[in-house]
């Protein structure tokens, strides 16, 4: 039974549909846009070729907003409540989201979609929280899958539901961005806020320390997870017209094999968790995505870097999911927003940060795209290290584990 852990009342399929749907929302902010790019470019380039520069903001700002403002979403929901900041974040992301399709300067484009992002911020957070907030410890991990699940699949298809939009008019795509007001209602009629005070009589408290260590584990894992996923992401195309594929449909193609083999991943998560335990599918996942990378590095065909994006999807498709779970299971009712706040900041840092690190790491040997394979290899290696020293904490706690069992 899917029983609300704070008050009384259940969360079922209903409430899950409409967290998960709204959570989608996010994916949709970047994925619609990035096929306008070339023609927003033609657009403002002809006017002012300095704007060329920044023109990519226009699909970056909202990450970077993210980063910066999950925190302080997190902080809002704790103290304003749940359901009352994803209104009002739903509300942000309609206005803001579909204010680039009617205004002509490119200069307050770029702010719109900065406070667009701020909007996705408080969304995820308000969304991830809530489902801790509704369903037992046994039921998260459901949900919580689902949630990845639904995102990926909803990315994929406003991905092409943008290209065809923007046919016509870059602008046309914006006003899809006004979804969020046919969700409204619902979040008004079938979600509630929590009774936060009813949890946190019903749950132990827990040592600071114990909860200290596990946000710090999910952020750096979130973080390194999210740095590897977007070297693939961003970089494979540079590593295909090396290699004289410049065809957008065979990059394209390459992308799309990338995000099915993540929801294989994330459909496989649950059934791998609860075999091997949260610890050892973080060294999993790593070493696939590590695996990935030593591919994609030494790439010399589109087939290997097929093989490539296979090994790196898949092992994505288990980090949100896996790196989430603790900060859910563990985090108090008073600190559990924030405390997501602060992992979607992590996530979205990670996202922000991957071209720039790999752009340092390439720097002693001949920058991009000359040191690219380089760059690749080494940051490849360092996820396989990190995935070590996950394995190492495994065996860590098995034996505090056993321990506990005998004493």
């Amino acid at each position: 039974m899917n029983q609300l852990v704070s008050s009384g009342r259940a969360a079922g399929a209903k409430q899950g549909l409409i967290i998960q749907l709204a959570s989608s929302l996010t994916i949709m902010g970047s994925v619609m846009i990035a096929p306008m790019l070339p023609k927003i470019t033609m657009e403002f380039a002809a006017k002012d070729p300095g704007s060329v520069d920044i023109i990519p903001l226009i699909v970056a700002a909202p990450a970077l907003a993210i980063a910066l403002f999950a925190p302080i979403a997190g902080v809002l929901a704790d103290v304003l409540g749940r359901k009352r900041m994803l209104l009002i974040g739903c509300l942000l992301y309609a206005l803001f989201g579909a204010l680039p399709a009617v205004i002509a300067d490119l200069k307050i484009i770029v702010l719109s979609r900065l406070l667009f992002g701020c909007a996705e911020a408080i969304i995820m957070t308000c969304c991830t929280t809530l489902i801790a907030d509704y369903w037992a410890p046994a039921d998260r991990m459901r949900y919580i899958n689902r949630q990845v699940i639904t995102i990926g699949v909803v990315g994929a298809l406003f991905f092409i539901i943008g290209g065809i939009a923007g046919e016509g008019s870059w602008r046309t795509p914006f006003f899809l961005y006004l979804a969020p007001l046919l969700i409204i209602p619902s979040v008004i009629l079938w979600l509630w806020e929590p009774d936060r005070r009813a949890e946190e009589t019903s749950v132990p408290n827990r040592p600071q320390q114990k909860i200290a260590s596990t946000v710090a584990g999910s952020y750096f894992l979130i973080f390194a997870g999210m740095v590897t996923c977007f070297v693939v992401t961003v970089q494979t195309p540079t590593v295909l017209v090396g290699l004289g594929v410049t065809s957008t449909s065979l990059i394209g193609a390459a992308a799309g094999l990338a995000i099915l083999c993540t929801l294989l991943g994330s459909v496989a998560w649950p059934f791998v968790r609860e075999r091997i335990g949260v610890a050892r599918v973080n060294a999993f996942l790593l070493w696939f995505m590590a695996c990935g990378l030593f591919v994609l590095s030494l790439a010399q065909s589109y087939p290997v870097v097929l093989v490539a994006m296979v090994l790196q999807g898949f092992g994505a498709g288990f980090l949100v999911s896996n790196a989430s779970l603790p900060l859910l299971m563990k985090l108090p009712v008073g600190l559990r927003a924030r405390g997501i706040g602060g992992f979607t900041s992590s996530l979205y840092l990670g996202q922000f940060a991957s071209p720039l690190i790999v752009a340092v790491i390439a720097t002693p040997f001949g920058g991009i795209p000359r040191g690219l394979s380089t760059a690749i290899l080494i940051w490849g290696c360092m996820t396989a290290f990190i995935g070590l020293g996950w394995l190492l904490v495994s065996f860590s706690e098995s034996r505090h584990h056993v321990q506990a069992h005998h004493s």
